[in-house]
């Protein structure tokens, strides 16, 4: 039996104290925050999204092709049908959504009934829990971790899992300094970057509050009228001081990454009426219902709080009858409606993501143990290392296995 520090006591770290606790090692888990799973509390909107249904394949599916590779082992060691029913032991029934997002029944706390299952699965194995312990620095060198800072106090181990999170919503204690640390120790890493994270526009529409654009897509350009950069089909919500919503959480990575090298712009597209078609039924509306108000007509594609600001802006009047609309006018109305502009993006938050992009290299990463190459007694897992998938349980399930493999030790 060796002893086995953990840092972090989120999904990944979780799973990878239990695992190594049941194959019979002293598992000593150190959490930063005052109680365990501060994030895996708030997944899914508080309602913990726990995973993607669906085969290994599938899911791998979801992620860019080098992340997908490597989470194959760790996957098929450790899937979504073993992490469901590990909980369903632990009295956690979930369901499964028309999107195959799987969550646990409706109820009071269902986010905090999941942590508890890795909590008390964690202690009946064995695991240590100290919760409030923020460690502070790590020390050794390649290939061997000698030991780890918390506050003055040092701590060693035979062997130390990494777990700490990434660098989004730092109030939940991922404020992503290990990653720093690991780099001063030579371990390959790229810096984080803001993904699944609200947009925040130029022009923001604080008046549209929870207002939502839906079957439609968010398109990014780069700029007005020039190269489609991305599309992502899926509601978008507009916020104080911007836009959230699927749709905007998967752009925000490559919104970001466009804002930074040019010209980011952003609309949402109709995917029912193609302008052409719609230019062609709005002069045939013009002929046999002229009397039918301009503003009427577009709440047929719009939201009706957004309508007369948007016939404002194109210099329409909201009393204006499509007898008299102009032939501007009317191409006016035709955009709005196909290709509503929501502006340039400001900088997208690094804090507001559901996980940020970054972390450790994945080529420094053993994905079938999780050990860093080139060291004998340290391993990383969950958020920390360089993968980000979508929005739907994808990422959770992802540090359920790896965390599972950095345990299995």
């Amino acid at each position: 039996m060796s002893k086995v520090i953990v840092v972090g006591g989120g999904a990944a770290g979780l799973v990878a104290a239990w695992r190594a606790a049941s194959l019979g090692h002293a598992v000593l888990l150190l959490e930063a925050n005052g109680r365990l799973g501060v994030k895996l509390r708030i997944s899914g909107g508080g309602k913990c999204n726990i995973t993607h249904d669906g085969p290994p394949k599938t899911l791998l599916a979801a992620f860019a092709k080098d992340q997908a590779r490597f989470l194959r082992p760790s996957l098929h060691a450790f899937d979504n049908s073993a992490v469901l029913e590990l909980l369903r032991r632990e009295g956690v029934e979930t369901y499964t959504r028309d999107n195959g997002r799987v969550f646990p029944l409706d109820r009071p706390g269902s986010a905090g009934l999941v942590v508890a299952a890795f909590e008390e699965l964690a202690r009946r194995a064995g695991v240590e829990l100290r919760t409030g312990a923020r460690v502070t620095a790590l020390r050794g060198r390649a290939p061997r971790l000698d030991g780890l800072l918390l506050d003055q106090e040092r701590l060693t181990a035979e062997a130390y899992i990494l777990a700490t999170g990434g660098a989004s919503y730092p109030e939940t204690g991922t404020r992503g300094e290990v990653l720093g640390w690991l780099r001063a120790l030579g371990v390959p890493a790229q810096p984080w970057f803001p993904t699944l994270a609200p947009i925040p526009l130029q022009r923001p529409q604080p008046a549209w509050e929870g207002v939502s654009l839906r079957g439609g897509e968010l398109r990014l350009s780069a700029g007005p009228g020039r190269r489609r950069l991305a599309a992502f089909a899926g509601d978008v919500v507009f916020t104080k001081s911007g836009i959230s919503g699927p749709a905007a959480l998967e752009l925000s990575q490559g919104t970001e990454r466009a804002r930074r090298e040019s010209v980011a712009w952003l609309t949402y597209a109709s995917l029912l009426d193609p302008p052409e078609s719609l230019d062609l039924a709005l002069q045939a509306e013009q002929r046999t219902n002229p009397r039918l108000l301009a503003a009427t007509w577009l709440q047929r594609y719009l939201p009706e709080r957004l309508v007369e600001p948007l016939l404002r802006e194109a210099g329409l009047d909201r009393t204006m009858m499509l007898k008299n609309l102009p032939k501007a006018g009317r191409r006016a109305l035709v955009d709005l409606a196909t290709d509503l502009p929501l502006g340039e993006p400001q900088t997208v938050p690094l804090a507001r993501g559901e996980v940020a992009a970054g972390g450790v290299d994945l080529g420094a990463v053993d994905p079938h143990t999780m050990a860093l190459r080139g060291w004998e007694n340290l391993r990383v897992c969950g958020e920390l290392l360089d993968i980000d998938g979508p929005v739907g349980g994808y990422n959770l399930q992802a540090a359920f296995s790896t965390g599972f493999a950095a345990g299995s030790l």
